[in-house]
């Protein structure tokens, strides 16, 4: 006959069997408009801005890695203000249909420092969207040897916009309880600056404009309005 302790064993790994099958997505949330590549969902001009020059783009190198198979693709372009008065505004925008912990790699605060920068000046800031609500957001500043780069990006996860690593752990276990596994965005914006004072009034400037220039689709796949 088994012993007790077999048995409590055997009941354990049941136990843990079943909570695996009951937090296994079964659904997919895809919030952003399917069959359209981003390079057509953000456009290349608005009021104010308009895409060209050229600028030294962080983006993560993760060939071959779980990162790059989850992502479906990613967007990478420099903006200039038309008036001339702003700092090149330099865009990257990622995104998969299936979001995992992939998404982590893609946060200034890690992929920054894996080419050599230090973070500082890490807070969180509300972008402003007039009749969507306020865009939950990070800023920070990257310095490395001769460069000094203001960011301000969010990331979307399903329904949800979190800031921290550990606020995305929560919306991935949120997600499985509830039985689906969401898409996920991630969108940074950033300048270097030309002197002492911080960019990030440009920065910002440049992303509320490109949020209200986007369609309503393209608008519910980069905030999840």
């Amino acid at each position: 006959m088994p012993s007790r302790r077999d048995i409590m064993l055997g009941l354990g790994c049941a136990g843990a069997l079943g909570a695996a099958e009951a937090l296994r997505p079964r659904s997919r949330l895809t919030l952003m408009p399917a069959a359209v590549s981003l390079s057509d969902l953000i456009p290349g001009r608005w009021p104010g801005w308009h895409q060209g020059g050229a600028g030294d783009i962080v983006i993560p190198q993760t060939p071959g890695s779980l990162s790059s198979r989850l992502y479906r693709e990613q967007l990478a372009r420099v903006y200039r203000s038309e008036s001339g008065s702003q700092p090149d505004i330099m865009l990257l925008i990622a995104y998969g249909g299936a979001q995992s912990d992939g998404l982590q790699l893609h946060r200034p605060e890690a992929c920054y420092p894996a080419v050599g920068f230090e973070i500082d000046s890490r807070r969180f800031v509300e972008l402003s969207t007039p009749g969507l609500g306020p865009v939950p957001a990070v800023a920070l500043t990257a310095r490395s040897r001769g460069r000094v780069e203001d960011i301000i990006y969010w990331t979307r996860v399903g329904r949800s916009r979190p800031r921290t690593s550990s606020e995305q752990t929560l919306v991935y276990l949120r997600q499985a309880m509830q039985g689906y596994v969401g898409d996920g965005v991630l969108v940074r914006a950033s300048a270097v600056r030309g002197g002492s004072a911080p960019e990030f009034g440009a920065v910002r400037a440049f992303l509320e404009s490109m949020v209200a220039a986007l369609s309503p689709g393209a608008r519910a796949g980069m905030i999840g309005a």
